[in-house]
């Protein structure tokens, strides 16, 4: 946290600050508010596929502008990609590298592979897509891969993000905004529920829509009428933790949000600029003004879990269960109404033009079907906290609402001051002689197979998920294989005498609390099945044979050439990944064994939250928990029923309902 006292410390190593630039405008604020380094998109191979991005020129002017005030630009090419997209994405490479990016941000094995081959000098970052969770998969990726830096994953607290940084490699780790409630790179919900792909950068966020949560006799388990965004988590505040995530070592503070406008990433940045430069020079700030001009921008609430490494606030105090939108800062409070008018006790200054949003109290009467209200209205003029102002409000509000600020205006005006004056600096930048972005091969965004079309060829003869199911199959045929989750093995001491007999599908994500338990396995088991990248140097280091499966994501030639030289025997291929591909592939690289589709259910997502929280308070010790044993299923819009399982760590785990 930030410190509270004036007293002399040592120096901290300040890390850079990484800001997110959807538009060359949101790149010059970025780095007019204090930015070291920009991360950029542009093309048909970045993970945000609805966002225009930039024009070759654009990146041209920003990264002028960005290294004439010192900072650095990356531009990512971050989402798994076919063999026929290959050539293009190399294209894409050197275009940008001759336009003056300095690093491009990577998840795919296979592009990573050729980008080495065919550009040895790029300066390669691993995306937070690829799921590095642990100092195995941090030190892998650099040894075997060959990246520069390794962006990890969104769930690690400060001790895991120090385990990281004594590996060596430089660690890009998240410090604010927006989270995937499901482990990036490890969620296939959107593709096999909507037919868009996550992992292609064409997520409709389904973790942002509204479910139930029921049990077998469709009985809702929900404890609040009010809680069903059930799979929406707030956003990552970081701001308390600036100095000591510092400390841990890691070289860069990522901000998250490449789809948010200018003046977001201007007040944001800026913000954490401040904090950055305090702990530099050795002195305090003030964390609780800091968190209320970040509040000032688009946010759903903040939770700072993560950092903590509190694992009982990852349960319902990490979620936005009532909405997925803009919740701004609160600011105060209504202490008297008449008719169309509000007084507003204000504790938090505000300005004229700011848009307030009122958190109505529901009258002591209302039913549980009743819902809330959220009345936004101006604000006429300024006031400073302690001051009470007359507002007018046409809905009826009760005495006791809370007040919020969701649209600063004044951030707006010194966003627009600031960028008048960029946009005159990157214009006078000569860009003649930069061509167009290389031709882009047929748009497969939307390229997933409908589940009727999926052909899945499982050779597994059997995945159990009971031990004693798995003790009569191998008693009718000890050579058979005979496979199971890694997950459902702590549920059961029975499983142990079986190890050396079955096949272990390992976890989606490995942390440094998982390494134990998955080292163990690869020890035991007869065959593993690696899903994370940390995974593969615990198995080839057992000499264990293992296949890779997704979320460790293999879509072209070279990324399975690539798993077949590490030592891997089979793949499983992600069910999304259409059957053109898995036909590909298994002519093209004869070496492994290509199996189109993951053994077992079709997992949606896989999560370190756990969903039954909203059930009421945790009683804190996962492995003993009564609720997990009983049937839980995600209700949708549609009236599907997803099924919901918690393990023993509390990690949930979401099925498709087909």
């Amino acid at each position: 946290m930030a410190r509270d006292n004036g007293a002399v410390q040592e120096m901290v190593r300040v890390p850079e600050l990484l800001a997110p630039a959807g538009t060359l405008d949101a790149l010059l604020v970025a780095v007019a508010a204090g930015a070291d380094a920009v991360y950029a998109g542009l093309g048909a191979l970045n993970a945000r596929a609805a966002l225009a991005g930039f024009t070759l020129e654009d990146l041209a002017r920003g990264c002028e502008v960005a290294h004439a005030h010192g900072s650095r630009v990356y531009v990512t090419l971050n989402v798994v990609v076919y063999d026929d997209e290959l050539a293009y994405a190399l294209k894409l490479a050197r275009a940008v590298l001759a336009v003056g990016a300095d690093a491009i941000i990577v998840s795919d094995v296979g592009l990573i592979r050729l980008l080495r081959e065919e550009l040895p000098e790029a300066e390669l970052h691993l995306s937070t897509q690829a799921g590095a969770a642990s100092a195995q998969a941090v030190a892998f990726a650099a040894r075997e891969l060959g990246v520069a830096r390794v962006t990890c994953a969104r769930e690690l607290s400060c001790d895991e993000l120090r385990q990281l940084a004594e590996t060596g490699v430089p660690i890009e780790a998240f410090c604010h905004g927006a989270i995937c409630i499901a482990y990036s790179g490890a969620c296939a919900f959107s593709a096999l529920r909507r037919g868009r792909s996550a992992l292609r950068g064409d997520c409709t966020q389904p973790c942002r829509q509204s479910y139930g949560l029921v049990d077998g006799a469709g009985v809702s388990h929900v404890e609040d009428p009010h809680a069903v965004k059930l799979l929406c988590p707030r956003d990552y505040l970081g701001i308390r933790h600036v100095e000591a995530m510092a400390r841990t070592g890691v070289a860069s503070l990522k901000i998250e949000g490449r789809m948010k406008n200018p003046d977001y990433v201007y007040n944001v940045v800026r913000t954490y600029r401040m904090a950055l430069d305090a702990v530099r020079a050795g002195v305090p700030y003030d964390a609780d003004a800091l968190e209320r001009q970040l509040g000032r921008s688009f946010n759903r609430g903040f939770s700072d879990a993560y950092p903590r490494g509190d694992e009982a606030a990852c349960g319902a105090a990490l979620m936005s269960l009532e909405r997925s939108c803009n919740q701004g800062v609160r600011v105060g409070e209504v202490v008297d109404r008449r008719r169309h008018e509000i007084c507003v006790a204000f504790d938090g200054a505000v300005g004229a033009g700011d848009t307030l949003e009122v958190h109505t109290i529901l009258p002591a009467d209302a039913g549980r079907d009743v819902p809330r209200r959220w009345p936004m209205v101006p604000m006429p003029c300024d006031a400073a906290p302690g001051e009470r102002i007359w507002v007018r409000c046409k809905r009826r509000v009760e005495v006791g609402s809370q007040v919020f600020v969701t649209a600063s205006a004044r951030v707006l005006v010194e966003t627009a001051t600031v960028l008048e004056r960029m946009r005159a600096e990157a214009a006078a930048v000569a860009c003649a002689d930069v061509s167009a972005l290389p031709d882009a091969p047929h748009d497969r965004a939307h390229d997933v197979p409908a589940p009727e079309a999926v052909d899945v060829r499982c050779i597994l003869t059997e995945l159990v998920d009971d031990a004693r199911a798995a003790a009569r199959a191998l008693a009718l045929s000890p050579a058979r294989e005979v496979a199971v989750c890694a997950w459902r093995i702590e549920d059961d001491p029975a499983w142990d005498g079986l190890l050396p007999q079955l096949t272990v599908m390992l976890d989606e994500t490995m942390r440094a609390a998982d390494v134990a338990a998955v080292r163990y396995l690869c020890g035991r088991a007869r065959r593993v099945i690696c899903r994370n990248i940390g995974q593969l140097p615990l198995a080839i280091e057992a000499q264990v044979p293992f296949d890779v499966a997704c979320p460790l994501a293999v879509a072209n030639a070279h990324a399975a050439r690539c798993c077949a030289d590490l030592g891997a025997r089979r793949i499983y291929l992600a069910d999304e990944v259409p059957p053109r591909v898995a036909a590909s592939l298994a002519s093209a690289v004869p070496a492994v064994e290509i199996v189109h589709g993951c053994p077992g259910a079709r997992e949606l997502m896989v999560m370190e939250h756990c969903v039954l929280s909203v059930e009421g308070p945790c009683g804190g010790d996962c492995a003993a928990c009564t609720r997990r044993r009983e049937p839980r299923m995600l209700v949708d819009a549609s009236g599907a029923y997803l099924p919901v399982v918690v393990d023993a760590r509390g990690r949930s785990r979401v099925f498709d309902a087909r």
